[in-house]
């Protein structure tokens, strides 16, 4: 019985303690200031330094130059689509006022629920295992959480406003001696109701 999980790579069955020349091969592979065959190289040579430390007594197979490329692969398909989702993100803030929240919230929201569908829909079936499937759709509720949260919190803002408006519009009316339908008249100029 399949656990969901596909196939374990070569680098995957590495042990623990080669976690730190992994994450160094993917920063260098991320950084594209050496080619794919320099990091290959060094990443040998640091699995074999590895080994050495530990005289004996820590064996492991290094993976292939041909399991070292498609890793390699798959790290250039993630970072480019963590630079588009950067991009987009970017291009969505500038529109946008740094002070208007809510519409952030929305459009981050939007995104973490286009991202979701995506990496849904891009998955074969062996590739995805049910823990990938919770945090996805714990990510999912949570934008729409914030986007609920963020729709209330601006309803509340505008009653408060409009609130705050027909105080001071009345304050100043009475005061001034205003009739009842230019107090009418000025409230509906501000808050652009009839």
């Amino acid at each position: 019985m399949s656990n969901g999980r596909g196939r374990l790579s070569s680098i995957d069955l590495m042990p623990a303690e080669c976690d730190g020349i992994i994450q160094w091969a993917a920063a260098e592979l991320a950084r594209r200031e050496q080619t794919q065959t320099e990091i290959y190289r060094e990443f040998v040579t640091r699995c074999e330094q590895l080994m050495a430390e530990y005289r004996g007594e820590l064996e492991f197979d290094i993976p292939s130059f041909s399991s070292f490329n498609r890793y390699s692969m798959r790290q250039a398909r993630l970072t480019r689509r963590l630079d588009q989702t950067r991009a987009i993100v970017a291009s969505l803030a500038d529109k946008f006022d740094p002070a208007d929240s809510d519409n952030m919230t929305i459009m981050a929201g939007e995104t973490i629920k286009a991202l979701v569908f995506t990496m849904l829909g891009e998955a074969d079936e062996d590739s995805i295992d049910p823990k990938s499937v919770m945090q996805l759709s714990a990510a999912f509720r949570q934008a729409v959480q914030a986007q609920s949260i963020s729709s209330d919190r601006r309803r509340k803002a505008e009653a408060d406003f409009k609130a705050q408006v027909e105080e001071a519009v009345t304050t100043v009316a009475r005061t001034r001696g205003l009739t009842e339908d230019t107090v009418e008249a000025i409230k509906s100029q501000i808050l652009g109701v009839g």
